[in-house]
């Protein structure tokens, strides 16, 4: 393990990054050999052109209003529950990707990048500046293979601003990601997350 500063913002901190070992002789990434495996966009190129199209006009766009976003997400293949509320700057990479339930909220500079299936549950806030990442890469492989796993976060969950999700997260029911935390793994039901070491936990209050 090493010590260093990590600077976020205008604050800094001291932490432990741990170093993997690469070992010697092991192949360099060649990214002319990627490969995207079997993964598949799930539209024809017609659809995803013209999604993305839409998507910078309407939904990124600083145009008020949540009824545009949800009926253009919907006409595309998302399943939008009611009363849901969109707001600007929201990036959405597949909305044929997107499960959301009743009563959620995704706030401005929302960005969630779903290769793979994001499903968000009923009474949700996604709060400013969330990214939702399920896909990454197999780093020990030269050609840097895709590896796409879906996000699922359950009913009544407060993803506080900023925050980053890694693909295969699951968050439980009632549970609350604090400020711009990096989210790995499984969170429980009804606790909050509270320091990016070690993953605290705390138990939150039912109701």
């Amino acid at each position: 393990m090493q010590t260093g500063i990590v600077r976020e913002g205008n604050f800094e901190q001291t932490a432990k990054v741990a170093v993997c070992g690469i070992k010697h002789g092991s192949k360099k990434m060649n990214l002319a050999n990627y490969n995207k495996g079997e993964f598949n966009a799930g539209r024809g190129l017609f659809t995803q052109i013209l999604w993305y199209l839409l998507n910078e006009l309407i939904i990124s766009s600083c145009l008020p209003g949540s009824y545009w976003r949800v009926f253009l997400l919907r006409s595309f293949g998302a399943s939008i529950g009611r009363n849901v509320v969109v707001k600007p700057h929201v990036k959405i990479k597949y909305p044929w990707r997107l499960r959301v339930g009743h009563n959620s909220w995704i706030g401005e500079n929302v960005w969630i990048d779903n290769l793979d299936e994001v499903r968000i549950g009923n009474n949700v806030c996604i709060s400013q500046g969330c990214y939702l990442c399920t896909g990454s890469h197999d780093w020990k492989s030269d050609r840097f293979d895709l590896v796409t796993s879906r996000i699922e976060i359950s009913d009544s969950v407060w993803v506080c601003a900023m925050c980053k999700l890694a693909p295969g997260v699951t968050i439980g029911t009632g549970s609350v990601i604090s400020l711009g935390l990096v989210v790995r793994g499984k969170v429980g039901e009804w606790k909050i997350l509270t320091e990016r070491k070690n993953q605290h936990f705390q138990e939150r209050a039912r109701f």
